[in-house]
């Protein structure tokens, strides 16, 4: 780590605490010049360091800047497995990841990113990702034999992660909207992209990007008129440590579900916080767009419709539109 890593992550591990610049420079076997340089380092990024006169540097308790140091002080035993690469601002993080994925980075790679400047939605779309409100991260995974059709799983892991870590984290009851968008209150705080890479000599997966994009904070010239209507955010006012709760809390329960050897009970959770099972819904498609009911989700996360004609249907991907009641 650099001086102005480690500062930092002695400050996040005792929040609200004094360090004197000797006590600082002692402990990381750096000169006071260098805490000093690395302390203005950080309050130019944004970071609330107060200084007193015989007491020290402190970060502010309710700072909430997004950082691996941050974040990894509430990783679990698997959480802290991964590798974290936190920046302030990304293009995208999943374009990131895919030319570290190109480049053998290992299963666990994890980009963060503060904003993202040309963030990706499904079928092409720009996913809204403002400066300082919302939580943008990336996780690359190399999951063995798997084939693309059952890519959807991971979609589907990472939607129950992300409920249960938000519900964690605000206290507040969420739900998935098939395959990938989390609701809470009746409008959207999170969407999730996850795209792989196909082996041409057998057709498995070689490796997945999972990129997972949360409206921590409302933005603050409001969100844009197309989205208004739908969007919402995790809290309403800044919390202390906000970000890296939600980020850690995220990855912790990912990898939860990820790792066991058996993975069908994420399943029941899945159908429990659906939002559209019993629902009539409106299947969107190239060739039109029909009306149908949901009647449940199977045990591979394909969501089975039935038609006004009485045809019934498994979805594997696509989109629907809900009316959400």
């Amino acid at each position: 780590m650099t001086t102005k890593e480690s500062v930092l992550a002695l400050f996040e591990e005792q929040r609200g605490a004094y360090f004197s610049g000797e006590e600082i420079a002692v402990r990381l076997a750096v000169s006071r010049a260098a805490v000093w340089k690395a302390v203005n380092s950080l309050r130019k990024e944004g970071y609330e360091i107060d200084a007193v006169p015989n007491k020290g540097y402190c970060l502010a308790v309710d700072t909430d800047m997004l950082s691996a140091q941050g974040i990894e002080k509430y990783l679990d035993e698997e959480g802290q497995k991964t590798k974290l690469c936190v920046l302030p601002e990304a293009e995208s993080t999943n374009t990131l990841l895919r030319e570290k994925a190109n480049n053998g980075f290992p299963e666990g790679t994890v980009v963060l990113a503060s904003t993202q400047t040309k963030g990706r939605g499904r079928r092409g779309r720009s996913f809204y990702s403002p400066a300082d409100t919302g939580l943008y991260l990336s996780i690359l995974l190399r999951p063995d034999g798997m084939t693309p059709d059952q890519a959807v799983k991971i979609t589907t892991m990472a939607a129950i992660a992300v409920c249960e870590a938000v519900e964690e984290i605000s206290g507040k009851e969420t739900w998935i909207k098939w395959v990938n968008d989390i609701y809470q209150e009746g409008r959207k705080i999170s969407g999730i992209l996850t795209e792989a890479s196909i082996s041409m000599e057998n057709g498995s997966v070689e490796y997945v990007i999972l990129g997972i994009g949360v409206n921590v904070y409302p933005p603050k010239e409001g969100f844009p008129e197309e989205i208004k209507e739908t969007a919402g955010a995790v809290f309403e006012e800044k919390q202390q440590d906000g970000k890296n709760r939600l980020a850690a809390q995220i990855i912790n329960h990912f990898f939860e579900e990820y790792r066991k050897t058996d993975r069908t009970d994420y399943v029941e959770k899945y159908r429990a916080k659906s939002l559209v099972v019993g629902k009539k819904i409106t299947v969107l498609s190239p060739s039109g767009d029909r009306t149908a009911q949901a009647l449940d989700v199977d045990q591979d996360c394909h969501l089975i419709v039935q038609y006004e004609n009485g045809q019934t249907e498994r979805l594997s991907s696509g989109e629907i539109s809900v009316r959400i009641s």
